[in-house]
């Protein structure tokens, strides 16, 4: 079956900015590694783009940064730091990964992912348990990002292993923050990898991992991973009830896109952010107005889409845009075939 187009919200990468932080030592002029500030233009895909989007530095020092670590790893004196071959190894990985999403570039996630294997094989998760799961995550997020780009299952089978082996170290006790980043990230993959499989058990896998995250989530603290886990919990239900033509999926959705919503608003996050919840919510309204034949909710929904072309053009990406015009023209072609019943 054809599933519904959701709009995703993503996490700030910690481990990316972390290894360009512990790396950028490396680069003579640091002042080039600032992301520029001097264009006020607002930037609507931001935290829409990927696994691997990153906030705090310019994307033009990547290269310069990979070059510098691969001297490192061969014995180059590229810095004089002494860290250890897998701690490089771990940030080469993040920032191959990150040029291999800004490219869309599947030889660049390949050398991300040989680079996580290459740090495993020199951590033990009885030595350096910590160590380990971090590296087992960076290998499930590189997996996860190249098997949404090539729609392919064995990254993503791979990406789940690497999940659920951080977690055999992170507990929600004990690493509460990792433990939530690797739920939510695991319930990404899971949801990927059913609509590729066409199958409910990973959705409702996906759901629960979610729902693992959302546990420890407030809005004060964490309003970003919050609006995001809600919206892309959301996004799972809508796809589920799609699959099983199952009204009451379609409900829970829109009730999670709600509350991602209502926490995007009241915290003050970027309005696209809010925008992409609104639309994702009037997406699932209208796969529920055809499912129940709706004639009321049917027009609600096209008031909604005309509503936010109209308010919010300076927030919608052109795909959003468009997707909005498609979806409007189905809420009237729905009530038109209502009416004529």
């Amino acid at each position: 079956m054809k599933f519904s187009n959701i709009y995703m919200i993503y996490p700030e990468n910690r481990a990316l900015e972390r290894a360009i932080a512990d790396s950028i030592g490396m680069l003579g002029e640091v002042e080039s590694a600032a992301p520029d500030r001097n264009v006020t233009a607002a930037d609507n895909f931001l935290y829409t783009r990927g696994n691997f989007e990153q906030h705090r530095f310019s994307s033009k020092i990547y290269e310069n940064l990979i070059e510098a670590l691969k001297a490192s790893l061969t014995g180059a004196p590229a810095s004089n730091e002494n860290r250890p071959a897998w701690e490089t190894q771990n940030n080469l990985g993040n920032i191959l990964a990150a040029l291999g999403q800004q490219r869309r570039d599947t030889e660049l996630f390949d050398a991300a992912i040989q680079c996580f294997s290459h740090a495993l094989e020199a951590l033990s998760k009885e030595d350096q348990p910590f160590e380990w799961a971090a590296t087992q995550y960076n290998l499930g997020t590189a997996n996860q990002a190249l098997g949404r780009l090539l729609d392919a299952t064995k990254p993503l089978k791979i990406a789940v292993d690497a999940y659920t082996n951080a977690l055999l170290v992170w507990k929600r006790d004990e690493s509460m923050e990792d433990w939530m980043y690797t739920m939510h990230q695991l319930g990404a993959t899971l949801h990927t990898y059913g609509k590729l499989l066409k199958g409910n058990r990973q959705f409702q896998k996906s759901v629960v991992a979610y729902k693992n995250a959302l546990s420890v989530l407030d809005a004060d603290n964490y309003a970003l991973e919050l609006t995001a886990t809600h919206n892309d919990r959301a996004a799972v239900l809508h796809h589920l009830g799609e699959s099983e033509e199952n009204p009451e999926r379609l409900k829970e959705a829109i009730k999670s896109y709600e509350k991602a919503l209502t926490v995007s608003m009241e915290q003050q996050l970027p309005i696209h952010l809010a925008v992409i919840c609104r639309v994702n919510k009037a997406t699932a309204q209208n796969v529920l107005a055809q499912l129940t034949n709706d004639a009321m909710l049917a027009e609600e929904v096209a008031d909604e889409f005309e509503l936010i072309m109209e308010c919010f053009p300076h927030a919608l990406q052109p795909l959003c845009l468009k997707h909005c015009k498609e979806q409007l023209k189905i809420a009237q072609s729905q009530l038109k075939a209502i009416d004529c019943f």
